[in-house]
């Protein structure tokens, strides 16, 4: 039986929390203001701890209580079997105390009558409940990534049958039915071109900004964006055969078969529980039997004192108070934490395969150089016009691309803007898919499209070898080569001092990219990157995943693109930037807030501070009840008569409390 969601979790833990407020005012109060707190009647303060508590432990707690239940029956011991029995056994204590405390022997009164410890029940059930739902949330984000996975799929679809072109949903489309898509209109199925081009925006499925040029023959992907052109196409795969419905799976699959986030307090709590409980059974029975009279209540109190002495109130802050306060760190160095249990494996991780564009790079195209053509000495009439700069070749080239909407296009219009270049107006606009558009500007006719064929020579050497990767761009003005624009995706600002840093982690770091296998080497040898995979799809991502979590690399996948989701959902933390897709944070663990990859350095970091945070925490809780089980099981009454006087109890109870989140709050310091 699992736990309900955190929205359902969220109601119980605001109670929880206006409940268990007073509850510790009026227990601990006396130790900050006694003056204040010497005036209400111990037995009034009392009664109005049981009427606080109550609500907080049977409502707030009762998700608690049935995973208590199950564990028992089962016999499969966990956090929940610990917490419930100690705050059971203190709340239960409490109450027998508070009815029949005068009947108690003297050695295990105080001042005030019998201990009360309604206040480790409440704030027990208020910050458990704290961590429970920092987990649901996490869950919760498998919804969110599949239902923004399908609503990349248009509704609609353009259906030629018999001449007529109606619009049909796009579950009816059958295998060989004939569709038509518009200018801006997505792909609605795999399918193959008949008629017509186009340039397809396929970013969601290879990550690359590049639009694809599409003609006839070529295949194009359900979900993909169709740019400028229009065509008419013939549906191959259709429903749940899709590409995108097969990502969207993928991602389900990852999702299903990542482990649920296991606190450490979990993992050592499969032991403590069996050593507290024969600890407590031993006391009762070894007071049962040997103990003065009246030893049946020498007996319950001592075994009931184990138990709330190992009540796991510094246990059960350990691991929740230090991830609370480390993901508040986080947040504020631009780092959003999705899965606490993702920032606990970060920590651990070995290698990092990072996607390429928009990730190492910024994702879009830029001109980075303007080379005009130069005249030859003595060149015939076929030769470049002379006396061209790179102003007036960026001029032209703006001009002409003013009305298309091609990446490329607004790229070079953006770079005459930068340039405070206000370009001409320009006639007859012709926009020919997959080759180019040309324009009359001033009178002259202006061509500007990719160049294929070897780079001309007046480009040069020095400009090939600055950008290897880069687009060519030709401009030609009345039928002659005018210059070259050349257009590369710039790595970014941050990336090479982010992957130094990531080195300097210990972490192998190795691109992961749908991109062409030089253009990737090229990236990776400027970056110094520990390996390649060039040319893959997002399945293929994933598998690269679980091919190094199976060689044994606890691994960290960072990406920004919708085909990067299965691969963030399989890897054991997933970390996506915040300028990428909703899909690719929704898949994550973590999101760069400003798509910097420097914050995955400082989120490293972060991840191990909570890491070593959390089992200084443990060390602490442990130590407490190392130290105190043995006392408050009687093992000094034999020696000197001498019972866990109640006070002390309380206080050593309160001091390992304030000692682990004392020690939690130091994260809000921790330097990234």
């Amino acid at each position: 039986m699992g736990l309900p969601a955190a929205r359902v979790l969220l109601p119980r833990f605001w109670v929880a929390a206006a409940l268990a407020a007073p509850v510790l005012i009026l227990a601990m109060g006396g130790m900050v203001a006694p003056e204040l707190m010497h005036r209400i009647d111990p037995k009034l303060s009392g009664w109005l701890q049981f009427a606080l508590t109550t609500p907080v432990f049977f409502w707030s707690g009762a998700p608690f209580i049935r995973r208590w239940w199950t564990s028992l029956r089962d016999r499969d011991t966990n956090m929940f079997t610990l917490i419930v029995t100690g705050t059971g056994a203190a709340y239960l204590y409490s109450t027998a105390a508070l009815l029949f405390g005068g009947r108690f022997p003297a050695a295990l009164r105080g001042p005030h009558g019998a201990p009360l410890y309604f206040e480790a029940t409440a704030v027990i059930t208020a910050i458990v409940l704290i961590g429970q739902i920092l987990e649901q949330r996490a869950h919760a984000r498998t919804d969110a990534s599949i239902r923004a996975l399908m609503d990349l799929s248009p509704r609609m679809a353009h259906r030629i049958r018999d001449g007529r072109e109606d619009d049909v949903p796009v579950g009816d489309v059958t295998p060989g039915d004939l569709l038509r898509v518009r200018p801006g209109e997505k792909v609605p199925v795999d399918g193959q071109v008949l008629e017509g081009s186009s340039n397809v925006d396929e970013s969601m499925l290879t990550g690359e900004a590049m639009p694809v040029a599409k003609t006839a023959g070529d295949a194009v992907s359900g979900g993909t964006l169709n740019t400028n052109g229009s065509f008419v196409m013939s549906a191959r795969r259709v429903g749940r055969d899709t590409l995108l419905a097969q990502i969207i799976r993928l991602v389900e699959e990852a999702q299903d078969s990542k482990a649920p986030v296991q606190q450490l307090a979990d993992r050592v709590a499969a032991w403590f529980v069996p050593a507290v409980a024969l600890a407590a059974a031993l006391t009762f029975g070894l007071w049962l039997w040997l103990g003065p009279e009246p030893r049946l209540i020498f007996a319950f109190v001592n075994a009931v004192a184990v138990l709330i002495i190992a009540c796991p109130c510094a246990l059960g802050l350990a691991t929740p108070v230090s991830l609370t306060t480390g993901i508040g760190r986080g947040a504020q160095a631009g780092i959003l934490v999705r899965d606490a249990g993702a920032l606990e494996r970060l920590a651990e991780a070995t290698t990092l395969l990072i996607d390429k564009t928009g990730t190492l790079t910024e994702g879009k195209p830029e001109v980075v150089a303007i080379v005009p053509a130069v005249e030859r000495a003595g060149a015939d009439a076929s030769s470049p016009p002379s006396g061209l700069t790179a102003g007036e070749l960026l001029t032209f080239a703006a001009a002409a691309e003013g009305s298309s909407e091609h990446p490329l296009a607004r790229a070079i219009v953006a770079a005459a803007r930068i340039r405070g270049i206000r370009p001409p107006a320009a006639e007859s606009f012709i926009a020919d898919p997959g080759v180019g558009v040309s324009a009359l500007v001033q009178g002259r006719r202006v061509e500007v499209g990719r160049m294929i064929s070897a780079p001309p020579e007046h480009l040069g050497d020095q400009a090939i070898r600055q950008h290897p990767t880069a687009t060519l761009v030709s401009v030609v003005i009345d039928g002659r080569l005018a210059g070259t624009l050349v257009l590369a995706d710039p790595v970014k600002a941050t990336a090479p001092d982010a992957i130094a840093g990531l080195h300097r982690e210990g972490l192998r770091v190795v691109m992961v990219t749908g991109d062409r296998e030089a253009t990737a080497w090229a990236v990776a040898h400027s970056l110094g990157l520990d390996g390649v995979h060039a040319g893959v799809t997002p399945a293929r991502k994933q598998e690269l995943v679980r091919e190094h979590r199976a060689a044994g690399e606890i691994v960290i996948f960072a990406g920004d693109g919708i085909n990067d989701a299965p691969a963030l959902a399989a890897a054991d933390a997933g970390v996506a930037m915040g300028t990428g897709t909703d899909v690719a944070m929704n898949s994550a663990g973590l999101v760069l807030v400003k798509g910097d990859l420097g914050g995955l350095v400082k989120a490293r970091r972060l991840s191990r501070a909570v890491l070593r945070n959390i089992r200084q925490n443990l060390f602490i809780a442990f130590v407490y009840n190392a130290l105190c089980i043995p006392i408050a099981a009687g093992a000094l009454y034999p020696v000197c008569g001498w019972l866990l006087n109640p006070m002390l109890a309380g206080v050593a109870m309160s001091l390992s409390s304030i000692g682990v989140v004392s020690n939690a709050l130091r994260l809000r310091r921790v330097r990234l």
